[in-house]
């Protein structure tokens, strides 16, 4: 045989060997729908789940929920506590390296928790960390922030010193919020540490691209001290808040993943897809604030008879096709720690009876038919659940007390940002999720200090004396009820008025494996994999 063939005959068995490779070698990619633009991927500033989703993919906490929703290590491999449950010792894994190789520390940990809870910050989330010592002192300019109670003892070694015992503490370290940033790398770049290209992330995955309101594509990060086990190469995040086109890109397998699509196509979806659709309970609530600064809605009557004269049942039923479930409190059943939730007075009546109370308050108040007239803006954001929901609330305030009702509409970002700087508004649709599986997470947000999601900036003495009083006390069983008696007196005031205890929704495609529902609706890329 020549030379000349037996070269040929090589390359055509090296051209075989090379094509039958190719399924190994290709990239692995996950197509995620999110259900908008995030404000920010700055932890200091976040707030909402669409900036999560992305942000625990890239960053990784102390902690971290795990495939299941189970709080596990995360960048630190261990954890001690002392017998009195007031000081944290972290030992950070001694492989965490940030997306640069270099090192992660515990001073890298305590620089970020430092940069959050700084004034000059005006971080929008500093309080979920106010159990750490000194935080809330800090936060308010009172106390220098080398006050806080962080300690870096060596490299790997990070004390946290909490204010009291915090039995959900762990859980909040899993929060975006306690995120860490590189200190190098904000030192350097200052805001553009943000940036692709810029950002140094310790997470499974590295940011690569963003392309805003088109796509944001993250990278597996090779110096993840996971790395090896990370199994999807690339996640391409589409921020779509249509939720209509995010079911068509899911069905014409443009996405893997789709997040919260509209609760009318449920029945349509599960005779089409079966086990794709996903209809998972979770611990949040769906409601609608009142701007407590202004008339009527400073009026506890007109806020009571509004809440009152909303029927939740058509709202679950007719609009979440069963999906979610009438609620009368504000903070969901389901947390073995709280037990069941204090309700309305109401809620046990019919909604006959409900409707003929709430209009002789209004009518007390004096609006109404024969009364002021009673002009309504609803503010929500941008999605066909919420304008359904809008919608039929309009009319139930029509057809009850004869209100003229107008509806606005933003994107999710700017809803939110409206809301949290401070922006004027009669009613205004809200939903929370549950940063940590407590009661005292939801009954916060009514606090007159929360400046940043009191959204009606609702204020009661009585209402914070009672949350103090929660703070202060160590018997769970005490604590318990007065975190109850907290819930009452907010229900009784109405400056919310919860309507739905939520599910999320996702569409999930059968080539993603590892997925499991969990109530805190946590699913990194990393625990995933796609099979073609």
């Amino acid at each position: 045989m020549t030379l000349a063939k037996i070269n040929l005959r090589t390359a055509a068995l090296l051209a075989t060997f090379l094509i039958g490779a190719s399924p190994v070698l290709a990239e692995t990619v996950l197509h995620r729908g999110n259900a908008g633009e995030p404000q920010t991927l700055d932890q200091a500033h976040t707030s909402i789940n669409i900036e999560e989703f992305i942000l625990k993919d890239l960053y990784e906490g102390l902690t971290v929920y795990d495939a299941s929703g189970k709080v596990s290590p995360g960048a630190a491999e261990s954890w001690t506590v002392s017998d009195d449950g007031t000081v944290y010792t972290f030992k950070l894994r001694a492989d965490g390296k940030w997306s640069d190789g270099s090192p992660v520390t515990a001073e890298d940990f305590v620089f970020s928790i430092r940069r959050v809870e700084d004034p000059k910050t005006a971080a929008g989330y500093a309080n979920i960390l106010f159990p750490i010592k000194n935080a809330e002192k800090v936060n308010k300019g009172e106390l220098p922030v080398d006050q806080l109670g962080l300690k870096a003892v060596d490299e790997k070694t990070l004390e946290i010193t909490l204010e009291r015992p915090t039995p959900f503490f762990l859980e909040l370290l899993a929060h975006q919020t306690a995120l860490p940033v590189s200190k190098t790398s904000v030192e350097k770049n200052g805001a553009d540490f943000v940036k692709p290209g810029i950002m140094v992330s310790n997470g499974g995955y590295k940011l690569t691209a963003h392309v805003p309101n088109d796509s944001l594509t993250v990278e597996k990060n090779a110096n993840h001290w996971d790395a090896a086990n990370i199994k999807i190469d690339k996640v391409i995040f589409y921020p779509i808040d249509d939720q209509a086109a995010s079911v068509r890109r899911f069905e014409a397998k443009e996405m893997d993943l789709a997040y919260n699509f509209s609760a009318d196509q449920l029945d349509r979806l599960r005779k089409s897809y079966g086990e794709q659709v996903h209809v998972s309970p979770t611990l949040a609530t769906y409601y609608y604030a009142f701007d407590t600064r202004q008339e009527p809605y400073s009026d506890v009557r007109v806020r009571r008879a509004l809440s009152m004269a909303v029927d939740r049942d058509f709202l679950a039923k007719e609009i979440y096709s069963g999906s979610q479930l009438p609620s009368y409190s504000m903070v969901p059943p389901g947390m073995a720690s709280y037990g069941d939730p204090s309700k309305a007075d109401f809620a046990d009546k019919s909604q006959l009876d409900r409707e003929d109370e709430a209009l002789a308050l209004m009518k007390e108040a004096g609006y109404g038919e024969g009364g002021k007239p009673l002009d309504i803006e609803i503010r929500y954001n941008t999605n066909p659940n919420h304008e359904r929901v809008a919608t039929a609330v309009a009319d139930m305030w029509k057809n009850t007390f004869g209100a003229k009702v107008s509806l606005v509409n933003l994107d999710v970002s700017s809803h939110y940002a409206y809301l949290q700087e401070g922006g004027k508004f009669n009613v205004a649709r809200a939903g929370w999720v549950a940063d940590y599986a407590d009661a005292e997470n939801f009954l916060a947000l009514s606090l007159s200090s929360n400046k940043t999601f009191n959204y009606g900036h609702f204020e009661n003495a009585d209402f914070d004396a009672l949350m103090k009083k929660s703070y202060e006390e160590t018997d769970p069983a005490a604590r318990s009820k007065t975190l109850h008696e907290a819930e009452a007196l907010l229900m009784k005031e109405q400056p919310i008025a919860p309507f739905l205890t939520q599910a999320d929704l996702w569409l999930v495609s059968d080539k993603v494996k590892g997925w499991q529902d969990n109530a805190v609706n946590a699913h990194l890329s990393r625990f995933l994999s796609v099979s073609e």
